[in-house]
């Protein structure tokens, strides 16, 4: 399979969006597409569907569109529901009809054997047979079924019909039949947004195993190290590619710019010297000659543009705390949150200084959390108390403002009355807004547009307690960058809900982690946390007993002994070789498991069985069961060969 767009251009009117896209799909290739907000890169995924958006671009090559093979291409966007009051399983089953309908075919031809061995009834069952092995018909549902369980959904859920599930809900599951459709081109756009993190590192494995291509638009950094191998970046109206995942990309882009600026910076020197020579000599006889092959030599180069800055245009702050707190920032106990019945209960202490980082599943109770503590919502029992001089900001990922209808400076004017309008308009040119910007209206504002104006307005408070659910939603990966250096370089205490593993890893220093029935405390940061997952202690009651009160040095210094050991060669080769024994293991495990299926094909095919439909029927679900045995044993196999890579 081979897809590919040669000189293109996508334009809206006057207005050109690409102006010179050579883009190429092939087969099991995982493309990222990235850029900055606004940059063009759905409109591309959507040209990619639909040619008519392209048109020819700036470059010499002539316009072409090639498609080998015709491409099946699947995007989230072309997904509906033909039955609202059918049931969730009944739109996921559609995906797999074929497999259905040779399940039934061999299940009939089976019952026909019973009264009939003819040697064409016996060739259409094994044939049938093969078929269905070669589609994965012993684990089509083994694979729903994980994939609706990793997507959030309980095994009620599955007998619902569409319509009784909300609006995101019904795009989960439109995202999951695509998935599970496997087309030859798999167009996503930010699929990790609103899913938890179990469910994007589910997600990240399905994607890495996927047999065919597939695009991506993303702003989860993490998501796209561990999944593509080629990147096209969109800045300033191009198209440029790299191979590699998201780190190699970043690495080549500024090896590039450095490259270009030196050989730019080379060559207008040197220009700049041969003109000065033409210039002082052109007029003297004896010299003319020289002063004209000076000129010569300046019209012969190739001019090197100078190359393009990148385009980092983004927020900043310089707001510092107003007054500090005392030591102990927040102390919670045994509180229990939720709405109409609690749904955790939750204990711990919060030191000045700390940055605290929540994740886990979706519903579990994190932005219930954050509500409780701002006082949005009621405690429903135990107790929390802020320390001494706190004042906290909170940041609401739902984004509401009291006036839809009011303009970005006056929704803050009304906050900060006794700015001046220089004041208000320099301190919102800091977050972006700046000329005719601060006069939109509110509600013609994008997400990343109201999440930049909350944050204007909180962080221009000074508090030295950030309360923030889901910061980085909306935000380019600039954006995100932007926000991890601000609190990087914040001197107060921060509580923040996210998804963004790589945003967690770079800001939390501690974690509570939100399970369906529990809630887990982890000193350290998110890697750390993966590398000793499993470690919180549970109490006698089941809810989990959060034991923080240790001096930031103490912390400091636990986490310094485990980066030592993380980073010691001994116990590097150690864990290494533990993995290669395992790999070993698992390989003649594996190797064992497919000769036992061999002999039991041989059984299948002896003429004595021939016409045993019970036999036939006993040793089909013998393969069926060692398939999956052998799926489990290859998953653990690819996991510990990535692990092996990664160290």
């Amino acid at each position: 399979m081979n897809y590919k767009i040669t000189n293109g251009s996508i334009t809206y009117g006057a207005d050109t969006i690409i102006e010179e896209i050579n883009f190429e799909i092939k087969d099991k290739d995982k493309i990222a597409i990235v850029g900055r907000n606004g940059a063009g890169k759905t409109t591309l995924l959507n040209a990619i569907i639909n040619n008519d958006m392209l048109e020819e671009g700036i470059g010499e090559e002539k316009f072409n569109i090639y498609k080998q093979g015709n491409p099946n291409i699947g995007y989230l966007k072309q997904i509906s529901f033909e039955n609202s009051n059918g049931t969730m399983l009944d739109e996921i089953l559609k995906v797999y009809e074929p497999i259905i309908k040779l399940e039934e075919k061999i299940a009939k031809l089976a019952n026909e054997l019973q009264s009939n061995t003819s040697e064409d009834l016996i060739k259409d069952y094994t044939n049938a047979l093969e078929r269905f092995e070669m589609l994965d018909g012993y684990t089509y549902k083994k694979e729903y079924e994980t994939a609706i369980k990793m997507f959030g959904f309980s095994d009620e859920d599955k007998l619902k019909n569409i319509n009784e599930f909300s609006g995101g809900q019904r795009t989960k599951i439109a995202f999951l039949k695509l998935l599970l459709s496997k087309p030859d081109i798999l167009l996503l756009d930010e699929p990790t947004n609103h899913l938890d993190i179990a469910a994007i590192e589910w997600l990240e494995g399905y994607l890495r195993n996927y047999t065919k291509a597939v695009v991506i638009v993303s702003h989860d950094r993490m998501f796209l190290d561990r999944i593509v191998n080629k990147v096209y970046e969109i800045e300033y109206g191009r198209l440029t590619e790299y191979v590699g995942n998201y780190t190699e990309f970043e690495k080549q882009k500024r090896a590039n710019y450095e490259k270009q600026l030196k050989d730019y910076e080379y060559q207008q020197a040197e220009i700049k010297r041969l003109q000065a020579i033409a210039d002082r000599f052109r007029y003297k006889p004896t010299k003319a000659k020289m002063a004209l092959s000076k000129l010569k030599q300046i019209e012969r180069m190739t001019i090197i543009e100078e190359p393009s800055k990148y385009d980092l245009k983004t927020f900043h702050s310089n707001f510092n705390i107003e007054i500090e707190s005392g030591k102990t920032v927040l102390s919670v106990k045994d509180l229990q949150i939720g709405y109409d019945k609690p749904i955790q209960t939750v204990s711990f202490e919060l030191y000045k200084g700390q940055k605290l980082g929540i994740i886990g599943e979706n519903g579990a109770g994190k932005s219930t959390l954050l509500k409780t503590l701002n006082g949005s919502i009621q405690k429903l029992g135990g107790e929390f108390e802020y320390g001494y001089h706190v004042s906290k900001g909170y940041f609401d990922q739902q984004m509401e403002f009291e006036d839809p209808e009011a303009t970005v400076f006056d929704d803050f004017y009304n906050s900060f009355p006794n700015l001046t309008t220089t004041q208000i308009r320099t301190i919102l040119g800091t977050f972006l807004f700046s000329g005719e910007d601060v006069f939109k209206k509110i509600k013609v504002l994008s997400g990343g547009e109201k999440g930049r104006l909350q944050l204007c307005k909180i962080l221009k408070k000074c508090p030295n307690l950030l309360l923030l659910d889901e910061p980085t939603n909306h935000m380019d990966i600039v954006g995100k960058e932007s926000l991890e250096n601000i609190l990087k370089e914040y001197k107060g205490t921060v509580i923040f809900v996210s998804h963004d593993r790589y945003f967690v890893n770079k800001i939390a220093d501690s974690l509570l982690i939100f399970e369906s029935n529990k809630v887990t405390f982890f000193d350290g940061t998110y890697e750390q946390y993966m590398e000793k997952k499993g470690l919180a202690l549970e109490n006698h009651e089941g809810n989990v007993e959060i034991k923080t009160k240790k001096s930031i040095n103490e912390v400091a210094n636990e986490k310094e002994k485990v980066d030592k050991k993380v980073t010691n060669p001994y116990y590097i080769n150690k864990e290494i070789n533990r993995m290669k024994n395992r790999i070993n293991k698992l390989e003649t495990e594996i190797e064992q498991k497919e000769n036992d299926i061999k002999e039991i094909e041989k059984e299948m095919f002896k003429e004595e069985n021939s016409a045993d439909y019970a036999k036939l029927k006993e040793l089909q679900d013998k393969i069926q069961s060692i398939n999956e045995e052998i799926e489990d044993k290859m998953n653990e196999w690819e996991e510990l060969n990535d692990e092996i890579n990664s160290m």
